[in-house]
């Protein structure tokens, strides 16, 4: 059964196989073994249950908030692997909506063209729509950072004492309000920031990530303009045994958790609070850290962020292609910012939408467009949930960038 969770940790792991060396950390030595973490978006049809990877990632790091305004849309801003999975999936969207614009005899196997009825001010006036048969489900082979990882964390201490925040580095004390990852790991149930960066970060962890996706959907604000949310939310998370704390799990993402206050909220735009539920699998991915050989001495992070969908393989180093310089266009990975809005762009010229485009060219900067009202109600969802259960959530600004229909 392709919803069996075995099956859906299978179908990433083994199109992560497919991959070449290039995208993979070095292979173990005596020395050292290296690990990274692994995520994957998989498409399930009710009617064959075939269990299909659509998009993957892998990485753990993120872009210091003293980089932030120098990326110009074409560097991450966090390439951790659940991240990285949801940006490829969203450059699959954006590719197959370019497709079916370009051949409208096309017939995309995860969107299908809105029919006339179904657009509306209450439902959303995308053109295209995940197929209603299809359910989409995320593994993980860790869990992920922030609050889903905080009683694995605490396990792993030999000294258990939560880090005081007066050790940290003084550009991350000089931060409002949210914790770093790993600070305070007894106060559970908040927002964090990414862990582990010397340097200071606005990046929030992926669980918190995850947890607004269950309201705003697996959409990003480019492909919203195209993509109906309705039909963008995920069915479940897959973890291995060795990362799944029920309660936590629970607290994070629940209903009955933090996100109670948001539970029966409908908003305008086909938006809603879907929660995925969070389910295990025996399965162990072979760059987990757990998969160190007895014959490697140390452990060490791979410094490889993997992108794979139908359309695109990268492998990207610090948030840029590998191999590039970091401010060389050319570094620019397909699922940047300004490429997939480049693409966004693309599309709706194709499809003749004078009124989107003359409201988008108005804008000079992406900014601009974000605070539109062409994104009123993904404003609405993401200002209600930040205030009502997310609370403390800061938005990562400084990169704001103009871009040129191609």
């Amino acid at each position: 059964m392709g919803h069996n969770p075995d099956h859906i940790a299978e179908a990433v792991l083994k199109t992560y196989d497919s991959l070449s060396a290039k995208y993979k950390p070095v292979k173990a030595t005596e020395d050292f073994f290296q690990w990274v973490p692994l995520s994957g978006i998989v498409a399930v049809r009710e009617d064959d249950q075939e269990a299909k990877c659509v998009s993957l990632g892998t990485g753990m790091k993120c872009l210091p908030i003293n980089q932030v305004a120098e990326a110009n849309g074409s560097i991450l801003h966090d390439w951790h692997a659940e991240i990285v999975a949801l940006r490829a999936f969203n450059h699959f969207l954006l590719r197959e909506c370019l497709e079916l614009v370009d051949s409208p005899t096309k017939i995309s196997p995860i969107i299908r063209r809105r029919d006339v009825g179904e657009i509306s001010m209450e439902n959303g006036l995308q053109p295209f729509s995940i197929h209603d048969d299809l359910q989409l489900h995320m593994y993980s082979s860790e869990a992920p950072c922030g609050d889903a990882s905080m009683e694995l964390l605490m396990e792993a201490q030999v000294d258990a004492t939560p880090w005081p925040t007066d050790q940290l580095h003084p550009a991350t004390k000089k931060l409002p309000g949210l914790l770093r990852g790993r600070e305070s790991f007894a106060d559970l149930g908040i927002v964090r920031r990414k862990p582990g960066a010397v340097l200071a970060t606005l990046s929030k962890s992926c669980s918190d990530k995850l947890a607004l996706k269950q309201c705003t959907s697996l959409l990003s604000s480019c492909t919203s303009l195209l993509v109906n949310p309705a039909n963008a939310y995920l069915n479940s998370m897959v973890l291995p045994k060795s990362q799944y704390v029920q309660h936590a799990c629970e607290r994070c993402f629940g209903p009955e958790g933090r996100l109670k206050p948001v539970v029966k909220h409908r908003w305008m735009g086909g938006y809603a609070f879907r929660p995925f539920k969070v389910r295990s699998t025996d399965q162990e991915f072979v760059y987990s850290r757990r998969s160190k050989p007895a014959s490697s001495r140390e452990l060490r992070t791979s410094n490889i962020a993997a992108v794979f969908n139908p359309y695109v393989q990268e492998a990207l180093i610090l948030g840029r292609l590998q191999g590039r310089q970091k401010l060389d266009p050319k570094g620019a990975s397909a699922i940047c910012s300004k490429r997939m809005w480049t693409t966004t762009l693309q599309v709706l010229a194709v499809l003749g939408s004078p009124n989107l485009l003359q409201q988008i060219s108005a804008s000079s900067r992406v900014r601009e467009w974000k605070d539109s009202r062409l994104f009123a109600d993904r404003r609405r969802v993401k200002a209600d949930v930040t205030a009502e259960a997310l609370s403390g959530w800061i938005r990562n600004e400084g990169d704001d960038f103009k871009i040129e229909p191609r």
